[in-house]
Order: C-alpha cells, then sequence, then structure tokens
C-alpha cells in the first residue's frame, strides 16, 4: 500500500480509504491511485483487510444438500450478488440435521465470517437469534418474527393452488397429491394449497388421493406406487416440488401409464431439471435464483447499515407438456 501511495503520489491513508470505500476522495486520486495498482500489478489481501478493519469479506450460506437442484439454484443466485460487492459465499450443508447445522453454524462464527445467510433448515427460530447476536443474519425460505434476522418467504399456499386450479381447469376431478415433508412449513403450506383448490372448484377432498413423497425422486416414485397399489382412481397428480414429480414421471412410466394422456402431471419449485425431465415438466416457478440474489442482497444491505427490503417474485405458472385437458 505504500508503494501504490508513492507512486500516485498520495497518502496511504488515501489508498486505504479508495480500497475499502470508507470515505469520499476526488475523482483525481482515485484514478492516480487506480493507476498505480495497475502498473504495480497489486492486489488486496482479503485476509490482511479483514484483520485491520474488522471484516472478512466472506459470507456463510447455510444450506442443506448442495447437490440439490432447488438449492442449488439459491446458491448460484447469492454467488453472484455477493461477487458482485466482493464478497465470498462459504458454503456449509445441514443435511436436515439440527445437531449438524449446528456444528455448521459453529464453524461459520469461528471463521469469523461477516453475516451468514440460512436456506430454510431445521434449526430453531430461537437459536437463529442467538447466533443473530454474533451477526446480521438472513433467512430464506422460512418466516421469522425477529429483529434480529431479516427473513424471505415464499408464497408456498397460493403457487399450489395455481397448480391445482389449473388441473380443475382443465376439468379433472380425481386429482392425486405427492406431501412433501411435512416438518417443513413449506409442504405445510403447499399441502394447504392444494386442499384451497381442490375446494374452490367444488370438490370433496379425499385423503385416500393424499401421500406422502418428502421432496425425493425416490419419495414420488414410491408414492405414485402406493397410489396404484391402493387401486384409487385419479386421472392428474400434483406434487409438493419436481423433484418428487419426476420420481412420479419414472413410476407411470414404468407401469406404462402415459403422462399427459393417462395422467396429467405438475411440480413445484420449476427447477432446471425439470424442464428437461419426459416430458417436460409444467411447474409453479418460484425464481429461486432471483431469491437467492435478493437474499444477497438484503445481507450487504445489513453489513452497510441498511434496512433494505427485498420481495419475492409472485409464484406463477409454466405450463408445459406434462398437462393436458382431460378427454372424457
Amino acid at each position: 500500500m505504500a508503494m501504490v501511495a508513492e507512486v500516485a503520489g498520495v497518502s496511504p491513508s488515501t489508498v486505504s480509504r479508495i480500497l475499502n470505500g470508507t470515505a469520499r476522495v476526488s475523482p483525481d486520486k482515485t484514478a492516480a491511485v487506480l493507476s498505480a495498482i495497475d502498473s504495480l500489478e497489486f492486489s488486496p489481501n482479503p485476509v490482511a483487510r479483514g484483520l485491520a478493519g474488522g471484516r472478512t469479506a466472506s459470507i456463510g450460506v447455510l444450506t442443506q444438500t448442495v447437490s440439490s437442484p432447488f438449492y442449488g439454484e439459491a446458491l448460484l443466485g447469492i454467488e453472484a450478488a455477493l461477487r458482485e460487492e466482493s464478497y465470498i459465499p462459504l458454503f456449509v450443508s445441514g443435511h436436515w440435521m439440527e445437531s449438524t447445522e449446528r456444528m455448521a453454524m459453529d464453524e461459520l462464527m469461528l471463521r469469523r465470517v461477516d453475516g451468514v445467510i440460512v436456506l430454510a433448515g431445521r434449526l430453531s427460530d430461537r437459536m437463529l437469534q442467538g447466533y443473530a447476536k454474533q451477526v446480521p443474519m438472513v433467512v430464506l425460505g422460512r418466516s421469522i418474527n425477529s429483529s434480529r434476522v431479516r427473513s424471505l418467504s415464499f408464497d408456498n399456499r397460493n403457487g399450489a393452488l395455481l397448480a391445482t386450479r389449473h388441473l380443475t381447469e382443465m376439468g379433472h376431478q380425481r386429482i392425486a397429491y405427492i406431501v412433501g415433508d411435512t416438518d417443513h412449513d413449506d409442504a405445510v403450506e403447499r399441502l394447504e394449497g392444494y386442499r384451497e383448490g381442490i375446494r374452490e372448484a367444488g370438490l370433496q377432498i379425499d385423503p385416500e388421493l393424499i401421500t406422502n413423497g418428502d421432496f425425493t425422486e425416490q419419495g414420488g416414485m414410491l408414492a405414485v406406487n402406493r397410489l396404484l397399489d391402493s387401486g384409487v382412481r385419479f386421472t392428474a397428480i400434483a406434487c409438493s416440488n419436481d423433484q418428487a414429480a419426476i420420481g412420479a414421471l419414472l413410476a407411470l412410466s414404468r407401469r406404462n401409464i402415459r403422462v399427459p394422456d393417462d395422467v396429467s402431471v405438475v411440480g413445484f419449485d420449476d427447477v432446471m431439471p425439470a424442464r428437461y425431465s419426459t416430458p417436460p415438466l409444467s411447474s409453479v416457478q418460484l425464481s429461486i435464483y432471483e431469491a437467492g440474489k435478493a437474499a444477497a442482497r438484503v445481507m450487504l444491505g445489513l453489513l452497510r447499515g441498511e434496512n433494505r427490503s427485498e420481495v419475492l417474485p409472485e409464484p406463477r405458472l409454466a405450463i408445459r407438456e406434462s398437462t393436458q385437458r382431460l378427454h372424457r
């Protein structure tokens, strides 16, 4: 930094202010410093800057499964937004286990991250509020009523209502539903949306048409097998997420049941694999990538002392080839 200051003809403190963006500096001085940095091929050391300024320019991100297509898109959005401000994410997975999530959070605290973004998870609101006493925190995918934690949640109920309404408007009355893991609020909210869509169409809710699928491909496949083995009649299936829907497509194919000619299938989340399934899946779009960017922007605002708010995009239905009007 002293070398840059000497070449630019300014003080080392001026170089520091320009690098950290902590004060307004004249355009001429800024240009001189940037030119000197370029000529000297100077690269700031983020660790050293963090020790000096009390920040590490890193944000902890507690996800659940890095390989998940749902969380993967959110992570890409977070990474993109943080990169614009020269922050880096440190990703850790909780694997839907409270003890693992707690260990991951403790590791992030030890690494002195400047803030933490949490994607859903099993940690209680009280635990998250405790961690939020140490660093700014943003939670995506669940609603927490706390002054210390900023939360962004999806309109899951309305999304499931849109999916169910799409099927009823195409003449389907016997609509099965594959439920997610009901330990998660989003699974419960999506089930409520399905039920609301059934009632809205003037139909009766049939408990035999509702079965568990736990948000996974295998769960969706097993759920469809249970429905078929039970002998219950249905012409459409609404699924709690795309992974369960993709498993449902496989189970139907193995039973020689054509989609959508025999049974229509609609998913939820609109992750990338849904667009390339066979057939391409009609699904509720939540704009997961944009939601990840929104969470990161809220975090960056907190670090700047801003009370920034973000509104997640409303869910909408992407209609593809897995659904069609019922032929009587």
